[in-house]
């Protein structure tokens, strides 16, 4: 299934999307948060004639794919290619970092840069939904407790995160800094998570393209590694990281966003995502 949230910002309603047809989940839930993302919820969502539910009509705002996301992690230099173009080493363990829930924003809407900044970069990433609560999984068990995967655009300032003493979340978490959907895919729809073309585009260039399968720490392992430091609860998201081509790492000089840029983001049957850029008043 492909669940999604439309609607304005705070007043979301659940939907369904039959092919290219977004229908109306009111009837059958309230929201799509982690509260309904247990196996036997979503069972009976699947067991849902779509043909019977309300058609969406118009154009409607899409929200967050996940309302009341708990905790939003994020793993960085996870990408082989993306930390060479980094300059930096392979890390011996996930690197873990917090987005703060304020930066979450749907994945059409505008991304505001923030006052002061001057390195606004793009990151596309995989994100995996927690469906299953998780304490001490091993990597076998992990994807057993993932409800389904969705798009992330890990918007970062660079200045913020590397120049203002402390740790990258200054930088990560900026208001709509964390564009997340369009769907959230069920994990029954993603044959291999670890088999996955993404990309990004900057005003129609072709920035950024990679498959999940350069990732260092892959789906599973990141799930049990951090299922041994906290518990992982349904509706938590976990962004898995990001291939090269962000405008820090470009060659012989770093691009970064200004006003009036659009990033497109794509990965395989997971939607796509469309953001312009303004600056905060």
């Amino acid at each position: 299934m492909k669940l999604v949230r439309y609607g304005e910002s705070g007043a979301e309603k659940p939907g369904l999307m039959d092919g290219d047809t977004l229908r109306d989940l009111s009837g059958h839930v309230d929201d799509i948060t982690g509260a309904m993302l247990d196996a036997a919820t979503l069972d009976k969502l699947r067991a849902i004639d779509p043909s019977t539910l309300p058609v969406v009509s118009g154009s409607p705002r899409i929200g967050a794919c996940i309302g009341g996301i708990g905790k939003f992690l994020c793993i960085g230099l996870n990408y082989s290619d993306h930390a060479a173009e980094q300059g930096l080493p392979i890390p011996a363990h996930p690197i873990l970092f917090f987005k703060a829930n304020s930066a979450i924003v749907g994945p059409n809407d505008d991304v505001v840069m923030p006052r002061g900044s001057k390195r606004s970069d793009w990151e596309v990433e995989l994100g995996v939904v927690i469906g299953k609560t998780a304490k001490y999984v091993s990597e076998d068990d992990a994807l057993n407790h993932v409800a389904g995967y969705c798009i992330v655009n890990d918007v970062s300032e660079r200045e913020f995160q590397q120049n203002l003493t402390g740790q990258w979340t200054k930088g990560k978490s900026c208001d709509t800094f964390g564009p997340t959907g369009p769907y959230l895919v069920t994990r029954d729809e993603v044959a291999d998570p670890q088999n996955l073309d993404m990309s990004l585009h900057v005003n129609g260039k072709q920035m950024q393209v990679g498959n999940t399968a350069t990732m260092i720490f892959s789906v599973a392992q990141i799930i049990s590694h951090l299922s041994q430091l906290f518990t992982l609860h349904p509706g938590d998201v976990i962004s898995t990281g990001t291939p090269p081509g962000v405008g820090d790492g470009m060659k012989p000089d770093p691009v970064y966003l200004k006003v009036g840029d659009v990033m497109e983001l794509t990965i395989d049957g997971l939607g796509k995502q469309r953001q312009e850029v303004r600056q905060d008043a």
